[in-house]
């Protein structure tokens, strides 16, 4: 039975496309499919794959997702692209849907799975995962997205800044996606809050545009990308006793018998 592959590329850098997904972009008889943001813009999924040495197949079909908030066009777009691919999947050839990042992870994939399965609850659907933004940011940064017991949040910035300051009580890192539109009002929190030393701005990921910048400060009044995220460590913040229950171990258990 045909299938759609969401298939996840990794932030940016060729390197870091699986086995998996790499061996399933090998294949002739699949269709590959990938998002838009418009119809004037480039995919920057198709870019990835292109940038790792792959030729375009003959059959290829860009998806339009467009960057809006207004639900009813999303989802009209939603379904047009999942009839699309629901017929390619009809005619017996599988469908490689091209993910930046992974493709379980604030991905259009999920928006398209969702609605193909409410289509044709029949159709054959695998998620391949892959390596998400921010885990390629603290690599590159050198910076560990936690410790053995630290909380982490990972957060579209769109929700606000009272609903980041209220995170900041509760966790020891901040994965904050998407900061374009909220940057410099998250810059002045930051700073009410003695945590710009803490705070790591990073744009596309692992791409050849990759961009870090480490005083965050800087970077008010200015435009960055889309693709953006800012990492923001909380050392200071007071913990709460652990219930270590089965982790918990004694020093007579170390004791030799």
């Amino acid at each position: 039975m045909s299938k759609l592959y969401g298939i996840s590329l990794g932030p940016g850098d060729p390197g870091l496309i699986t086995r998996r997904s790499w061996e399933l972009l090998q294949r002739e008889d699949a269709v590959w499919t990938y998002p838009i943001r418009s119809l004037r813009k480039e995919s920057y999924a198709l870019d990835i794959v292109l940038r790792a040495g792959m030729a375009l197949p003959y059959t290829h079909l860009p998806l339009l997702f467009p960057m809006t908030h207004d639900t009813e066009k999303l989802a009209r777009h939603w379904l047009k692209a999942a009839n699309t691919v629901n017929e390619v999947l009809e005619s017996g050839q599988d469908v490689l849907f091209l993910v930046e990042g992974d493709a379980s992870t604030y991905a259009s994939f999920c928006y398209l799975a969702r609605t193909l399965r409410e289509l044709n609850p029949s159709a054959g659907i695998e998620v391949i995962p892959g390596v998400t933004s921010f885990n390629a940011a603290c690599a590159t940064l050198q910076l560990p997205l936690s410790g053995q017991d630290d909380t982490i949040a990972i957060v579209p910035a769109a929700y606000g800044i009272a609903a980041v300051e209220g995170m900041l009580d509760d966790f020891d890192t901040l994965v904050l996606m998407k900061v374009k539109p909220l940057l410099d009002d998250l810059i002045d929190l930051l700073a009410r809050r003695g945590l710009l030393p803490h705070a790591r701005f990073i744009e596309k990921a692992g791409s050849p545009l990759e961009r870090i910048v480490a005083n965050v400060a800087e970077l008010k009044g200015q435009k960055v990308n889309y693709l953006s995220l800012l990492i923001v460590k909380n050392p200071d913040r007071p913990r709460g006793a652990l219930l270590r229950g089965c982790r918990k171990i004694e020093l007579q258990d170390l004791e030799p018998a």
